[in-house]
C-alpha cells in the first residue's frame, strides 16, 4: 500500500519547520523520527513514492539491529517478516567457504524503508513523497523566532519555498539536494558502480538465511532470499568490466557461473538498475544550519550490510545535535557533527576499505577463500567488528 502524504506542498510552504529532512531512506527516516520524538516539527521529504525498490543487498547486520533496538525499534524487522541470516557462502578462485553470521536479517528495502517512514509519521513527523528538494542557494534568512534555511520543493511544475531552523540532507549517493552548497562530494579514483535486480522465481539452491557471494575479476555479486521469497541480487563492478561483459546482468551471470551456482541465464535476463560510483566522500558534512548524513555524507563499497548500519547509526547520532540547532544555532554544532560522524561512521568504514581492496585482487580473494574453507574462524574477528 502506497504511503500517503500527510501535508500538501502549499501547507509545507506556509509553516516554519523545526527541521526539514530530505531523503526518506534509513538515515533520513530514522533522524526524522528521533527529532519528532524530541518535539521538533519535522517535514520528511522524498522524491519517490513509498514503498519503493532500491539497489541494495537488503541485509541488515548485527550492528544495524543493535541501533534499531537502541532507538526503540527492535521489533520493526520481525514485524516485516525479516529472514534471520545464518551464514555467508563465499565463492572465488574455484573454491568455496561458509562463514557463520549472527544477529543479521534479510529484508527488502520496500518493506524496511516504508516501515521506518511509518514509524517517523507515528512519532509526529509529516511526510511529503514524490517531491524534489533543492537547498536554496541564498544565505540563512532571519525570520520570527530566529534564522532559517530555505528549501525549494517541487512537484511537477509547481514549486514552493519551505523554511526550517535546520536542514538534514540524507538524499543518498545520487542526491542533488546540495547542488548549490559548499559540501562537495568527491568520487574515489577507480570507484566501482553498484547494480541490482530481483528475481521472483529462482532455484531452490538459494536457501533462506544464506548470503551467496560470488567474487571474481571485475567485481562481486551477492544473492539473498527476501521475506517474500524473491531473490535479491546486488553487485559491485568495475565500470569497464560491465561494458566488456555486455551489461550488469551478464557480468553477474559470469560470476555465478564461475562459482558453479545455478541460474546464470536468469540473472542475465533480469531488469537491472545501477548506481553512481559507490566510494565517495564529502569534504564537509555540515555547514550553516545543515547536517549531511547517510550515503549523502560519503560511502565506501560495503560487504554484508554495513551500509545500512552506517545509515541508521548516523540518523540516531545526528538527532541530539539537530535538536539543539533548532533551539539555537551555533557554529560549534557543525564542528561537533564533523567529529561525531567520523567516530560513528567514517572510522568504521576502514574495515570495508580493506575488504574492498582485497576484493579487487582475484588471486588474493581466492587464497582468502581457500584459507576460510579450512579454517572459517579466521573471519570471525572481521565479522564481529563489522556486526557489533
Amino acid at each position: 500500500m502506497t504511503l500517503a502524504a500527510t501535508v500538501t506542498l502549499e501547507e509545507a510552504a506556509r509553516r516554519t519547520w523545526g527541521a526539514v529532512v530530505v531523503g526518506a531512506g534509513p538515515a533520513g527516516a530514522t533522524a526524522a523520527r528521533e527529532l519528532a520524538r524530541r518535539s521538533v516539527t519535522v517535514l520528511l521529504v522524498d522524491r519517490a513514492a513509498f514503498p519503493r525498490w532500491k539497489v541494495c543487498g537488503c541485509c541488515l547486520n548485527g550492528r544495524a539491529a543493535a541501533v534499531l533496538r537502541k532507538a526503540g525499534l527492535g521489533a520493526l524487522t520481525a514485524g516485516c517478516r525479516a529472514v534471520p541470516l545464518e551464514c555467508i557462502q563465499l565463492a572465488a578462485g574455484g573454491r568455496q567457504a561458509r562463514v557463520p553470521l549472527a544477529g543479521g536479517v534479510a529484508l527488502s528495502r520496500e518493506a524496511f524503508d516504508a516501515a521506518l517512514v511509518r514509524a517517523a509519521v507515528e512519532a509526529g513527523a509529516d511526510f511529503l513523497p514524490m517531491t524534489r528538494a533543492i537547498l536554496a542557494d541564498d544565505a540563512p534568512q532571519n525570520a520570527k523566532g530566529g534564522a532559517v534555511r530555505a528549501v525549494r520543493l517541487r512537484q511537477g511544475e509547481r514549486e514552493v519555498r519551505a523554511e526550517a531552523r535546520v536542514v538534514l540532507a540524507a538524499d543518498g549517493l545520487a542526491g542533488q539536494f546540495l547542488a548549490h552548497a559548499d559540501a562537495a562530494s568527491e568520487t574515489a579514483p577507480g570507484a566501482r558502480v553498484g547494480a541490482g535486480a530481483t528475481a521472483a522465481d529462482a532455484p531452490d539452491f538459494y536457501r533462506r538465511g544464506v548470503i551467496y557471494m560470488a567474487c571474481g575479476a571485475g567485481g562481486y555479486a551477492g544473492l539473498v532470499r527476501l521475506e517474500d521469497g524473491r531473490l535479491d541480487v546486488a553487485a559491485a563492478f568495475d565500470a569497464a568490466r560491465v561494458r566488456a561483459d555486455g551489461g550488469p546482468g551478464r557480468a553477474a551471470a559470469r560470476l555465478v557461473r564461475e562459482a558453479g551456482w545455478p541460474a546464470p541465464d536468469l540473472l542475465a535476463e533480469l531488469s537491472w538498475r545501477g548506481t553512481p560510483a559507490l566510494t565517495r566522500r564529502r569534504t564537509r558534512v555540515a555547514e550553516d544550519r545543515v547536517f549531511v548524513l547517510g550515503d549523502a555524507a560519503g560511502y565506501v563499497e560495503p560487504f554484508t550490510g554495513e551500509g545500512m548500519a552506517w545509515a541508521l547509526a548516523s540518523g540516531v547520532a545526528v538527532a541530539p545535535l539537530a535538536a539543539r540547532a533548532v533551539e539555537r544555532w551555533r557554529p560549534e554544532l557543525a564542528r561537533r557533527w564533523e567529529t561525531l560522524h567520523r567516530r560513528v561512521v567514517t572510522r568504521r568504514q576502514a574495515v570495508c576499505r580493506i575488504a574492498a581492496a582485497v576484493l579487487r585482487r582475484p588471486r588474493l580473494i581466492g587464497l582468502f577463500v581457500r584459507l576460510l574453507a579450512g579454517a572459517p574462524m579466521l573471519a570471525y574477528p572481521v565479522v564481529r567488528y563489522i556486526s557489533h
